[in-house]
């Protein structure tokens, strides 16, 4: 379980949100909406150990985060705008090193029917500096696949993707979520969110109660730079 009690982050002098208080049971997809400039990215990165927050806490599993350190990371996998990939190592390499900082045991045969799922058959081999920008993206996205993390934080993760990739990442994330994962994600695209427990984190100016749905949750605060 993941737990979010009156989290506060600030950007400079500009206050994000505050007071924001969440939990999530195993089997659920929490999406995070706003506008630009709303908080999504760093309160994604706060959830992920990356940002210290202003106040507040975060626990996993009834620990406060801070004190797991490690044991946290290692069931963390975070997705960010960058798709930390090194350009001279090929698509294989990447995803070999990307494994042991995960701390996950990824064969040889697993990496490439990872790379494979993902539709990079024949370009396992390759530089990626020599791959497209969806290519890249794809292999960053076949971590997920060697991955043994419960909760997985993914921002943006649809963009720069063609329609065969964004349908492969939705089943990888609906299955995650099927065998009791959680993921937390922001999107912008309009895809189809339709994985185990559906819930959404409204961040910035309240939304509209007549547009809300059952189990939506309101970030509080948005004040103007």
């Amino acid at each position: 379980m993941l737990e979010v009690v009156d989290l506060e982050c600030r950007r400079g002098d500009r206050l994000l949100f505050s007071g924001l208080s969440f939990n999530l049971e195993p089997g659920t997809l929490l999406h995070v909406r706003g506008r630009n400039g709303s908080g999504k990215t760093t309160l994604l990165r706060t959830l992920c150990g990356l940002l210290t927050p202003d106040a507040g806490d975060i626990l996993w599993n009834g620990e406060n985060v801070r004190r797991l350190g490690e044991d946290f990371h290692r069931d963390t996998l975070y997705f960010g705008h960058l798709n930390g990939i090194k350009s001279d190592l090929t698509a294989s390499e990447n995803l070999s090193v990307s494994a042991i900082l995960d701390g996950d045991r990824a064969e040889e045969a697993d990496i490439l029917a990872a790379l494979d799922q993902m539709g990079l058959t024949g370009f396992e081999d390759l530089p990626t500096k020599m791959l497209s920008q969806g290519q890249k993206k794809r292999v960053a996205l076949a971590r997920l696949l060697l991955s043994q993390a419960p909760l997985w934080i993914l921002d943006e993760p649809f963009t720069a993707l063609d329609l065969d990739a964004v349908d492969r990442l939705q089943m990888l994330i609906a299955q995650h979520v099927a065998e009791d994962g959680l993921t937390i994600l922001t999107t912008h695209q309009e895809v189809p969110l339709t994985s185990g427990q559906i819930r959404r984190l409204h961040l910035g100016a309240p939304q509209d109660a007549s547009s809300r749905q059952p189990g939506d949750l309101v970030g509080d605060t948005e004040v103007s730079a």
